[in-house]
């Protein structure tokens, strides 16, 4: 080892160290951290960014050195960074783009963001019917050193453009150099149309174990390849915006330390103000039973008890219910299976809530000086309300998904605050009516 000591060379700074700090830098710094990578590297992070991050970090620079990083995203992830900006900055960062590129972009915008058409990647590997695998392999060279960068499949097409066949690489590899397209070729393709929805498409990845799907329209043209790579962010935003509106707000669209305050109150107030005036139906209910609660006053230390057992085990089958329709395990026509099998779970449910409150009651020392001489009759009441109100609550949770998938609409809608509020003021209803069938003659 030399006697003078080594300098030591300093840490390279890396995708992985601009990625921990991404959050906290300014558009400017989040350039001039980008600029201190490989290129290589620095466009590997590029692409992996939000649309909306690419968008601000594109936007922050002048419009003559725009190009070069409009130049690595591929034509669906272009598309998804342009509808993140205004109709302006669209036009401008549409202009520096090729004439090719430019087309397949509006092309691609003319879709909704949520169909086949809107995710897929317009650039794919094709190949001609009549083609020999020797001529295959230098096309394939060719477009590999052109704009296809997403090499899945080869796929086979007509000159009207129709999609014949898919040529797999093994079986292109295993293949003689004399052997003709048509004849390895396998026609038994999955393909999408172009306006399916995107949860749909996600599905089909998982049904069929697929890495690429080809985009079809209406007369078999292909049109596009939606990837593995594009479902999973798909597959992430489906998730996202199910839990949030689960959890009773709008879809906020937008990372959530992104979205601007007024935004965010305007997207939750709207559900919460509904939710509100649905609770406010609990005081009229508790209104029309005044009489019996003042006969009664034990009656009002387990309102509480009843209506948020009812609310939980609602909002229990509604959660899985709505998830069970996401992933496709349940589709409209099981209606009549959920509620059998909702009303048996409820049951069950019930009888264990009920014999816990029923013990609740009967094994307290001080039963007596709470509850009254009559506490047995009180811990029978309680008993059944609970049986009746988990029943209703398992119910009404697992079928509001299938009334609201029956009227077109989401059924993620079908929140669990939304159930359990439902579910409070039909919760006291049964309570009471209870009450007044064992109680009667007794407290009332």
């Amino acid at each position: 080892m030399p006697a003078q000591a080594q300098a030591k060379s300093p840490t390279r700074f890396g995708a992985s160290d601009l990625e921990e700090i991404w959050s906290f830098l300014s558009p400017f710094e989040r350039l001039e951290g980008l600029r201190a990578l490989p290129k290589a590297e620095a466009s590997h992070f590029f692409r992996n960014l939000s649309a909306r991050d690419q968008a601000d970090l594109i936007l922050s620079l002048p419009p003559d050195r725009r190009l070069s990083w409009l130049q690595i995203l591929e034509p669906d992830d272009l598309a998804d960074m342009l509808q993140e900006v205004s109709s302006e900055d669209r036009r401008d960062l549409m202009v520096p783009l090729d004439e090719l590129k430019r087309k397949e972009v509006n092309a691609l915008l003319a879709y909704a963001e949520d169909v086949a058409g809107g995710v897929m990647n317009p650039r794919f590997v094709r190949l001609r019917p009549d083609m020999t695998v020797e001529e295959a392999f230098s096309y394939l060279r060719r477009q590999a050193q052109g704009e296809v960068e997403t090499f899945y499949e080869a796929y086979v097409l007509g000159p009207d453009q129709r999609l014949l066949g898919v040529v797999d690489f093994k079986g292109l590899f295993s293949a003689p150099d004399n052997s003709v397209i048509c004849d390895i070729m396998r026609t038994n393709v999955v393909t999408a149309p172009e306006d399916m929805d995107q949860e749909t498409v996600s599905r089909l990845f998982k049904q069929y174990d697929l890495v690429a799907i080809p985009v079809v329209d209406a007369e078999g043209r292909m049109k596009g390849v939606v990837s593995i790579d594009d479902i999973v962010d798909v597959v992430q935003e489906e998730a996202t915006e199910d839990i949030q509106k689960m959890g009773a707000t709008e879809s906020l669209n937008a990372p959530y330390l992104k979205v601007g305050f007024f935004e965010m109150v305007r997207k939750r107030a709207g559900w919460l103000s509904a939710l509100f005036l649905g609770e406010m139906l609990t005081a009229t209910a508790m209104a029309f039973f005044e009489h019996e609660i003042a006969k009664a006053v034990v009656l009002a230390l387990f309102i509480p008890l009843i209506i948020s057992s009812g609310g939980n085990s609602g909002s229990q089958a509604t959660t899985l219910v709505i998830r069970a329709m996401a992933l496709g395990d349940v589709r409209l026509r099981d209606w009549f299976k959920v509620i059998r099998r909702e009303l048996a779970s409820g049951l069950a449910l019930g009888l264990i809530l009920g014999t816990i409150g029923y013990c609740r009651i009967m094994l307290w020392p001080s039963r007596t000086q709470i509850y009254g001489q009559h506490y047995s009759w009180v811990a029978a009441t309680i008993f059944f309300s609970l049986i009746g109100v988990v029943m209703f609550g398992t119910i009404a949770g697992s079928m509001l998904p299938f009334l609201l998938r029956r009227m077109r609409l989401d059924p993620a809608s079908a929140s669990a605050p939304f159930v359990a509020t439902l579910v409070d003021v039909t919760g006291l209803v049964i309570y009471f009516t209870v009450a007044q069938v064992i109680l009667s003659g007794i407290l009332l």
